[in-house]
Parts: C-alpha cells; sequence; structure tokens
C-alpha cells in the first residue's frame, strides 16, 4: 500500500490505482465525466483537476491518470483548481448548454452563461463510448473522427458500422445520454450510429432479450461456453 495525503487527511492506495480512484474510494468529491473504472483513464474532460505537490513542487494535473506515490500531498479545491475547473465548465457549457450534466455542474460551481460561442451540442468528446466499444467490448465500431472544432466521436467514414453488436455499452457509459438506443420486440436501433439489428427471442419464457448478432460475437469469443447458454435470458439462466 502507498502513503499520501488528499487535502491534509492521510489516505493509502494501492500501486495500480490513480489518485482519482484513491479519493473516490474515501469519500473525496472530485467531478469527472470521462473517467469509469473499467476503462483505461483519458484524461479528456479535465474536469478531474488537482493540485499534486510532489519533491517540493506543485502542480495541477489531472487526478484520473495521474498515479498513487509514497508520499505526495494532493489539494482538490484550492482557489487556482475552483478558477480551472470553472473554465473548463464554462467551455462544456458553450458546447452543451441544454445537457442536464453540464448544466447541473455550471450550477454547483457558480458558472453563468459563458463567454465563447454556443454550439448546442450533445457530446462532450470524453471518449467513453469509444473506449468501451474497443477495450471492453472489443468490437471497434466507433472511433473519433476529424480534428480540432470539427472532431466528432462515430462509425469509421461516418458509415453505419458493420461491426456494431448492438449491446448498448457505449449507450450505458455515456455521461451526456446523447447516443440513445430504442427497442422493441423485434429489434433494438443505437440511434446515433444508425445500426438495428433483430432481436433474438429466449427459449424459454419468449421475451426477447438481445440482438442476435450480439449473442453470435459472444459466443464466438467466449470459450467453455455451451452454444445454448445464449439461446436463454439471463433471468431463465
Amino acid at each position: 500500500m502507498i502513503t499520501f495525503t488528499i487535502d491534509g487527511i492521510e489516505v493509502e492506495g494501492e500501486k495500480e490505482q490513480s489518485v482519482l480512484e484513491v479519493a473516490l474510494d474515501n469519500g473525496f468529491g472530485i467531478p469527472h465525466l470521462c473517467y469509469h473504472e473499467a476503462l483505461k483513464p483519458y484524461g479528456a474532460c479535465r474536469l478531474c483537476l488537482v493540485e499534486v505537490t510532489k519533491g517540493g513542487r506543485t502542480r495541477l494535473t489531472t487526478s484520473c491518470n495521474y498515479p498513487v506515490l509514497e508520499g505526495i500531498s494532493v489539494q482538490t479545491n484550492t482557489e487556482k483548481i475552483m478558477r480551472a475547473r470553472r473554465m473548463v465548465i464554462e467551455l462544456l457549457l458553450a458546447r452543451c448548454p441544454d445537457v442536464p450534466v453540464i448544466k447541473d455542474l455550471a450550477e454547483e460551481y457558480s458558472v453563468g452563461e459563458p463567454r465563447f460561442i454556443v454550439d448546442h451540442d450533445d457530446c462532450i468528446l470524453c471518449g467513453l463510448c469509444e473506449r468501451v466499444c474497443r477495450e471492453v467490448v472489443g468490437a471497434d465500431a466507433i472511433t473519433f473522427l476529424g480534428r480540432g472544432s470539427g472532431r466528432k466521436v462515430g462509425p469509421p467514414l461516418e458509415i453505419n458500422p458493420k461491426t456494431c453488436i448492438a449491446c448498448g455499452a457505449c449507450v450505458y457509459v455515456c455521461p451526456t445520454d446523447c447516443i440513445k438506443l430504442e427497442e422493441t420486440d423485434k429489434e433494438r436501433t443505437i440511434v446515433r450510429w444508425g445500426r438495428t439489428l433483430p432481436m433474438k427471442s429466449c427459449k424459454v419464457c419468449g421475451r426477447p432479450f438481445a440482438p442476435w448478432f450480439q449473442l453470435d460475437y459472444f459466443g464466438k469469443i467466449t470459450d467453455g461456453i455451451p452454444k445454448d447458454f445464449w439461446d436463454t435470458c439471463p433471468d431463465c439462466r
């Protein structure tokens, strides 16, 4: 275990943990939108900024990808941090003024009307959807497209992604709820990617529970699981 301090309180973390992970485990409120415990840290949203003092030098850094180190001192709410955090929120508010989670952050940190050009987008480019599709699902159905102010997330070449299995992982991790999933007894659609796949019904209860394509994909990448495992829903298993 590695010992260090957060806001003057001594805490312990494991070698592979980040400062943000340990802070959250110990009840420190550090805002974050691009972090998920199942994914590699990316540092995209910049909301988790903290001040770290190491060897007598203090620097402002993102806590999601800063490793815990013996004896460091971490501050989470200095005036310098608050100024930087408010600026990040103001930029996010200019990009996504109608997104509830951004509006809530703006209210919490007393950020008013942004001084920048308002965009009315609903995606903050946090990369969670792209990372969960690549790192966890392994489908690689979506990626970052373009550069600079025109950058966005979507299927390669902006064509209906044939590798998308409509599992909904991207919908689940999206912090702004901008991807959307629509489902009927017959099909499931991941709205933002334009991917619609037919649903498979459970052989026991008859309830549609997942797209055929998704179950076929899982059947191919998992070893030691009988094929009929994918014929029944989780409840009936």
